[in-house]
C-alpha cells in the first residue's frame, strides 16, 4: 500500500469560463481521515471528482494510490469506494435486491449482509428503496461504496438526513476503515463531524485553499476561549484580560485558556465577585472556520 494514498498538486479545473479550482495543494495518506471543508460552490465536490476520474483536470497533477485517474480510471474505480451527494436507485428494489446489483458489477466484492452491516443495514434488507428515510438512504450509497474493500474512500456530505444514532455509527464505521489503513477524503458541512473524524484538513473558498494543517495542532495552535456572564456593575475594561462583549455574556480568546480562566477568577476572587456561567474551552473547528474572512466562509 503507497504511504502517500492522494497527491494532488497544483490542481485546476475549469467549468467553462469558470474556474472551479484554482491550483489547490494537499495529500492524504493512507490510513488517514481527510476533510476537505468549505461553503457551497468552493470546490470541493469539483476537486472529488476529478480524484475519482468523473472529470479531467485541466492543470496541476492528480495521483490516487500512485495512479492517475484519468489515464487509469479503470484500475482507480478498482480500488476506491465514492459516495456522492445523491445517487440514483431503483425506488421499486429491495436494499438486498439493490445491493446485489452493485455486485455484479465490482469486482471481488464483499457479501452482501456484510456490505449491510457495516453500514448499519442488516435489518432492511427486505424493505424496498422508495420505504426508506432519507438517512437510510444514505446508509445504502454507503453500503455500496464499500462493497470493494476500497483503499481509498470520497465520501461527499455522508451523514446529511441521518438520525444521531445513525451519524455516530457511520462515524465508528469509518473510524475502523481508516484503522485497517483505508484513506479516507471527506467533505461535511458538519463542523463537528470533521473535528471528530479528520486528522488533518483544508478549508476551501472559491476554488483555493485557504487553511490547511494537521487538525489537532490547528486547532491547539489557536489556544481556546473563557465565556462567563458579567456580574452587575462590571464593565469589560475593569477586567484584567481583553474579552469581547455581547449582551451580558463575555469572552475572552487565549492560548493558555485555562491559565486566562485562572487570572479572572482571582481577580473576581479579590473583588468578592462571581463569574456566572464561567466556561473555559479549547478551540473548536467551527471557532477557526467563523474567524475565517467572510468570503471564506
Amino acid at each position: 500500500m503507497f504511504m502517500t494514498a492522494i497527491r494532488v498538486e497544483a490542481l485546476r479545473k475549469n467549468h467553462g469560463r469558470f474556474e472551479a479550482v484554482k491550483g489547490i495543494s494537499f495529500e492524504v495518506a493512507a490510513g488517514e481521515v481527510f476533510a476537505l471543508l468549505g461553503r457551497n460552490g468552493a470546490g470541493k465536490t469539483t476537486t472529488v471528482e476529478v480524484l475519482a476520474g468523473f472529470l479531467r483536470p485541466d492543470g496541476g497533477s492528480v495521483r490516487v494510490l500512485g495512479l492517475d485517474p484519468s489515464a487509469e480510471r479503470a484500475e482507480v474505480r478498482r480500488r476506491t469506494g465514492i459516495m456522492l451527494q445523491e445517487a440514483g436507485f431503483f425506488p421499486d428494489l429491495t436494499v438486498a435486491a439493490t445491493v446485489d446489483a452493485w455486485r455484479g458489477f465490482t469486482a471481488a466484492p464483499r457479501p452482501r449482509d456484510e456490505a449491510l452491516e457495516l453500514a448499519g443495514l442488516a435489518g432492511r434488507a427486505g424493505v424496498r428503496v422508495r420505504q426508506l428515510s432519507g438517512g437510510e438512504k444514505r446508509r445504502l450509497d454507503l453500503a455500496l461504496a464499500l462493497l470493494g474493500r476500497p483503499d481509498v474512500l470520497f465520501l461527499d456530505e455522508p451523514t446529511t438526513g441521518m438520525d444521531p444514532e445513525g451519524r455516530a455509527a457511520t462515524w465508528e464505521t469509518v473510524r475502523e476503515l481508516a484503522r485497517r489503513g483505508t484513506a479516507v477524503l471527506l467533505t461535511t458541512h458538519y463542523l463537528e463531524e470533521a473535528q471528530r473524524l479528520a486528522s488533518a484538513m483544508a478549508i476551501m473558498d472559491r476554488g483555493e485553499i485557504v487553511a490547511s494543517g494537521g487538525m489537532a495542532e490547528t486547532l491547539a495552535a489557536r489556544g481556546g476561549r473563557v465565556s462567563f456572564r458579567l456580574p452587575a456593575g462590571v464593565e469589560a475594561a475593569d477586567l484584567p484580560l481583553p474579552v469581547t462583549v455581547d449582551g451580558d455574556e463575555a469572552v475572552c480568546r487565549a492560548e493558555d485558556p485555562d491559565l486566562a480562566a485562572q487570572t479572572l477568577l482571582s481577580w473576581a476572587a479579590e473583588r468578592g465577585l462571581r463569574l456566572p456561567g464561567l466556561e473555559v474551552r479549547a478551540a473548536t473547528l467551527e471557532d477557526l472556520f467563523l474567524d475565517l474572512p467572510t468570503s471564506a466562509r
